[in-house]
């Protein structure tokens, strides 16, 4: 076995992770990636699991929510032998969770890159437990879409595929404006770079890449900057020198450029057999080399226990009143004549919001009595003042069993009459007037909300705000893009979500297309240009400030820069005829040596700043 430490696999809780998501408590950090953060956690049965809670810009965008909510739904449908399967989820709360079976094992990147290349009988093994794995998942109407060797783990009976179909419901949102990456480009189709279609044939080419990979221990499209890989996977051959010879025709078939060329799930499990020869393949303890199986063991050793629960917090004691009077007898004495003993210290206090009217029997009365004539009861008396009658009933309590001190005793304090509502009627009839008179100006022909009286909401002495004037319409918030790197003769549209450079699709070249922006590569006189087909560019001066506000006042139009006007740091205010208005600043060009020559740019998009320009 290898000496590649497993301990930090499992890492401790930070001051940010939290303690609970959706009533299970967290043991460990399992990884972190673009879309979330994963945990271990344990069913109630002891059953471990992981947890991935999905990033807050993501939970914040609602076209992610509602694409969440749909590949969850569809990903519960998924139960096959070679997938980790949902068991528990919340798309709709403040930060959206998933959680499925915890599958201890290595990822298949982490087992190449600690233990190297797989022999061939697993690489085969490898293929039929991921193909049936996409059976199930095509079969459930999902895509993976970000199929690679990460969200490949290895068990001890096979492969489990993790994370299908969650990718989609990142792709296309505002999530991408900030840089995060959905989608590894070295295992991405050349249809899922370029044009970003997507089938279930974008999955059999990742599964070619991921049994090339795991056969060589090395992508065959190299390595390099995103947009040199993805290039070489949309224009050149993948290198297969070091793939060994039995593997070639599947991993041919399955890296075919065109989709419909590549086999089918179930050719690919027919390649695979063909493969191994006279020896069937089946899934067993054995499937995957000695060092690699060790460390999956080592795991299970490793897996942290059930983080404790914490003792119930006890009970807050609820107080309960004490009577300062000696216990009441069991029958009440006859109204006849006042006691002879003296008056108590204290009165026993009346519940809060509860007022009582004493009588002669030890027992506090509703309030809702009618004013009576107070008895003589042999002690010095107090006037009663009148009190006024609710016009409403009182609800009844359960009443205290201590005795109540007889009226007109000393240090009986009598209970306080109830504040006329006065004001509170006042309010709601200023309430409802106002909202009568909204009501009524809304029903007002558009002509005459204007032209009220001086002191009217309309009139003069009214609100500085006319209600009759067209509001000035909002501008659209802008969306940032970093590190957009666009190759020579390559072409982007300011509408899309992100912005991702491609070859004119029509093959009239990027000075006859359509793209919003287009980086074109002179090799004739090194004069590369940036420019437009579908609107106007202005390049800025120092002294003046990409914004949308300096875009709409600028007029020093031309449709074309060459990049020996260019300094790094330089913006240009690109306004395509679709109305989008965006500044992108130049980062760079590629340099000489580099197999692709690209520029580098950021761009801030206002999508939708201006009315679309119709064509003549």
């Amino acid at each position: 076995m290898s000496s590649a430490p497993s301990a930090g696999i499992f890492q401790p809780l930070k001051a940010d992770d939290p303690e609970i998501v959706g009533g299970y408590r967290l043991a460990a950090v399992l990884g972190a990636g673009g879309m979330g953060k994963v945990y271990l956690s344990y069913t109630p049965g002891g059953r471990p699991i992981a947890i991935k809670v999905i990033r807050s810009e993501f939970s914040e965008d609602p076209e992610f929510r509602r694409r969440f909510q749909q590949e969850v739904r569809s990903a519960e449908r998924v139960q096959g032998l070679y997938t980790a399967p949902v068991i528990d989820s919340d798309t709709e709360g403040s930060q959206p969770w998933l959680a499925t079976a915890y599958v201890p094992g290595p990822s298949l990147a982490h087992a190449v890159a600690h233990h190297g290349a797989l022999p061939s009988r697993s690489v085969l093994l490898l293929a039929v437990g991921v193909a049936e794995a996409l059976t199930v998942i095509h079969g459930a109407g999902i895509v993976h879409r970000d199929l690679k060797p990460a969200n490949v783990l290895l068990a001890s009976d096979g492969p489990r595929v993790i994370d299908f179909g969650i990718a989609r419901a990142a792709d296309s949102t505002a999530l991408t404006n900030t840089g995060v990456s959905i989608g590894t480009p070295a295992f991405m189709a050349p249809e899922q770079a370029s044009t970003g279609t997507i089938t279930p044939a974008t999955d059999v080419f990742a599964l070619g890449q991921i049994a090339a990979f795991a056969a060589i221990g090395s992508s065959v499209y190299g390595d390099g900057p995103s947009h040199a890989v993805l290039y070489r996977i949309v224009h050149e051959d993948p290198d297969l020198s070091g793939l060994p010879e039995e593997l070639r025709p599947l991993v041919t078939r399955c890296l075919s450029r065109d989709p419909a060329d590549r086999p089918a799930l179930t050719e690919v499990i027919a390649l695979c057999n063909e493969a191994a020869g006279t020896e069937p393949l089946r899934q067993g303890e054995d499937w995957l080399p000695r060092a690699v199986a060790g460390s999956i063991t080592e795991r299970v050793h490793l897996l942290p226990a059930p983080a404790p629960t914490p003792p119930p917090k006890p009970a807050t004691p609820v107080p309960t009143e004490v009577s300062a009077q000696p216990p009441a007898p069991s029958a009440p004495p006859a109204p006849t004549a006042a006691p002879a003993h003296a008056a108590p210290t204290q009165a026993a206090p009346a519940r809060p919001g509860q007022a009582t009217v004493p009588t002669g029997y030890g027992t506090p009365q509703p309030y809702a009595q009618p004013p009576r004539q107070q008895p003589a009861y042999g002690q010095p008396t107090y006037p009663q003042p009148p009190r006024p009658q609710p016009a409403y009933a009182q609800p009844t309590y359960s009443q205290p069993t201590y005795a109540q001190p007889g009226w007109g005793q000393p240090g009986y304090r009598p209970a306080p009459t109830k504040p006329k509502r006065t004001g509170l009627i006042v309010t709601l009839s200023v309430v409802g007037a106002v909202i009568g008179l909204a009501v009524l100006g809304s029903l007002l022909p558009d002509g005459d909300k204007g032209n009220g009286a001086a002191g009217s909401p309309g009139g003069t002495g009214g609100s500085s705000a006319s209600p009759g004037k067209a509001q000035k319409p909002v501008d659209p918030q802008p969306v940032s893009y970093k590190g957009v790197d666009m190759p020579g003769s390559h072409q982007l549209m300011l509408a899309d979500n992100p912005p991702r450079p491609a070859e004119d699709p029509e093959g009239s070249g990027v000075h006859y297309g359509k793209g919003d922006l287009f980086y074109y590569r002179d090799t004739t006189f090194g004069k590369d240009e940036f420019g437009t087909d579908n609107g106007k560019l202005v390049l800025l001066n120092n002294s003046e400030k990409g914004s949308l506000a300096t875009c709409r006042a600028v007029t020093r139009f031309t449709e074309k820069i060459t990049l020996d006007q260019l300094t790094v740091g330089s913006e240009v205010c690109v306004l395509s005829d679709a109305g989008h208005i965006a500044v992108a600043t130049y980062r760079g060009k590629s340099g000489a040596k580099e197999s692709s020559q690209y520029i580098t740019l950021d761009l801030t998009i206002w999508r939708n700043a201006e009315e679309a320009k119709k064509d003549d």
